[in-house]
């Protein structure tokens, strides 16, 4: 399917481009005090392709959190995709993978996905290292894990293998990392006895609602998996109406990143297990929590595997770490009346606390990739509006940078999870809002800020340059089972250079989080082929707002 690709400016001018939005987002988008100069991004090797997103990405973590480098983000070159012979784009798996087909008999995605998983788990020789939300993987993600073991432990190998669950409170009071050890010890058999099992359950703040969010699988330090998908069966595997989601596969030094990210992770909940504390902690044979697995057994980085830049970019939440104590970031007040509902409203960590933000890079990271954009920005997520209350509605900064590209002429598409897919309790489903207008409006209203006040001016600019949808992943309004399709992706692309990838969503919400930003056409190209392109061919019959066919509000 072609789709319209405005005019894009030279590669002078996009790096250029991208350096000034990233100071418009460090300052705050108006007046604020001065910042520290920022390290000047070191400069391209020679014939390497420029890199302008991924260089005002990470002009703005030096800022930012320039204490949490090597911890929690870290710039990577070097880098490959991991795809199975034959398959150049078989590094995105997506799931379910059966656009077009409202039955989704073939689940093409889906198999990819699990046939990754063991077959990267089948070639560690030292670690495995997996976390997800809770509960624990079952159903066919167990089953990859314990046939990729097997077969590892099957050539000789004795594995060290750590699984960290986030976990709600209350909601996930019966997710027992020793329950799990238990199964797995099982179903690995005569193999159990060459794999060490450490696992816990973490939970870093009850009342600020954090706990681990991120999806990860990294074997020995040198492949990764990760993005949104949870290892749940009933939501994704055995349903007639699976969730569409998407993850990632990396070969090379960015997933050591993703590995001491789980160091940073792990050095928190060994600190905090015991029955009456916020973590959970089991293992087998006695052995100890392992705080520094990764630092431990894989020690350098791994060897190249291409030629793709990568930034790995995660978030601490509350209650790991207050603050970096190093920055000298200074951002100016983003608050909005609207961000509160109800009467019950917890402190905005989002919107009004510099300290969060320091400990939190990937907040600003998507900030400044989306700040760069400079002829047109596809967003693709579950929500861009958050539980609102207790959270804060939105991420005013957010907004406000959606509706500056707006402004400068940048096609905009944003398509979010079926409205219908909303759980009685807010984000107890696959969907936060009550309808798309929520996010509309907010926009236009963040438009008519902009533009002083003109309300007319901001709706046109909206208008002549939006693209707001609900997702669809076939020509019928829902599944075959009647049930609306559910959304659960974290992406962002721009321009048709740079993506992100990862498990932070673009709303409110203080979790630990992970991802990439990747800076590479050729990848780009293929996520706009095998996934942007078909979710707008289905999805672009709900649109609230489409400029390429003259649609807007009334």
């Amino acid at each position: 399917m072609l789709r319209h690709r405005p005019r894009r400016p030279g590669r002078l001018a996009r790096s250029a481009t991208a350096a000034t939005a990233a100071s418009l987002l460090l300052s705050g988008l108006s007046a604020a005090p001065a910042l520290a100069a920022a390290p000047a991004a070191p400069a391209a090797a020679p014939g390497a392709a420029a890199t302008p997103h991924l260089d005002a990405v990470e002009q703005t973590l030096r800022q930012v959190s320039p204490g949490l480098e090597d911890s929690v983000w870290q710039r990577t070159a070097g880098n490959g995709f991991t795809t199975p012979a034959g398959d150049p784009a078989g590094w995105l798996l997506q799931t379910p993978g059966c656009w077009g087909d409202a039955a989704c008999t073939d689940r093409a995605g889906t198999r990819k996905l699990l046939d990754r998983m063991t077959s990267d788990i089948s070639a560690a020789t030292r670690t495995v290292d997996i976390s997800t939300l809770a509960p624990f993987p079952n159903g066919g993600f167990e089953d990859a894990l314990v046939a990729g073991l097997k077969a590892s432990v099957a050539a000789g190998n004795h594995l060290q293998v750590r699984i960290l669950v986030g976990a709600a409170p209350l909601y996930n009071v019966n997710v027992l990392p020793s329950g799990y050890r238990d199964e797995l010890v099982s179903r690995l058999g005569d193999a159990a006895g060459s794999v060490t099992l450490t696992l816990a359950s973490m939970t870093t703040s009850r009342t600020a609602f954090s706990w681990n969010h991120s999806k990860l699988v990294v074997v020995d330090g040198r492949t990764v998996i990760t993005g949104g998908i949870n290892g749940w069966k009933d939501d994704y595997l055995d349903t007639a109406h699976p969730v569409t989601d998407v993850d990632l596969a990396l070969t090379g030094p960015a997933a050591g990143s993703a590995g001491r990210y789980l160091d940073t992770l792990w050095g928190w909940a060994c600190q905090h297990t015991g029955v009456f504390s916020n973590a959970w902690f089991a293992s087998t044979g006695g052995a100890a929590c392992r705080p520094s697995l990764e630092r431990d057994l894989n020690p350098a980085p791994a060897p190249a595997a291409g030629g793709v830049p990568v930034i790995a970019v995660g978030g601490l939440g509350v209650g790991i770490k207050d603050k970096d104590p190093s920055s000298a970031y200074h951002p100016t007040s983003a608050t909005a009346a609207d961000t509160r509902c109800g009467p019950v409203n917890l402190h905005d960590n989002t919107n009004a606390d510099r300290d969060y933000e320091t400990v939190n890079p990937e907040e600003n990271a998507l900030r400044a990739l989306i700040a760069g954009a400079n002829s047109h920005l596809e967003i693709s997520q579950q929500d861009v509006n958050g539980t609102c209350p207790p959270l804060p509605r939105y991420d005013v900064r957010l907004y406000d940078l959606l509706a500056g590209r707006l402004a400068a002429g940048v096609k905009v598409r944003i398509v979010v999870s079926d409205p219908a897919n909303r759980g009685a309790v807010g984000s107890g489903g696959y969907s936060q809002i009550k309808s798309l207008a929520e996010v509309g409006d907010t926009l236009q209203a963040r438009l008519t800020v902009l533009n002083g006040g003109d309300a007319p001016k901001a709706k046109a600019v909206m208008c002549q340059n939006l693209q707001l949808a609900s997702f669809r992943a076939a020509p019928s309004a829902t599944w075959a089972d009647g049930h609306p399709y559910a959304l659960h992706h974290k992406l962002v692309s721009v321009d048709g250079s740079a993506f992100y990838i990862g498990s932070k969503n673009l709303y409110p919400a203080w979790l630990q989080d992970f991802g990439y930003i990747v800076e590479d056409t050729t990848a780009a190209a293929q996520l706009d082929r095998d996934l942007l392109a078909p979710e707008w061919q289905y999805s672009q019959a709900t649109a609230t707002v489409d400029w390429s066919k003259g649609l807007c509000p009334s």
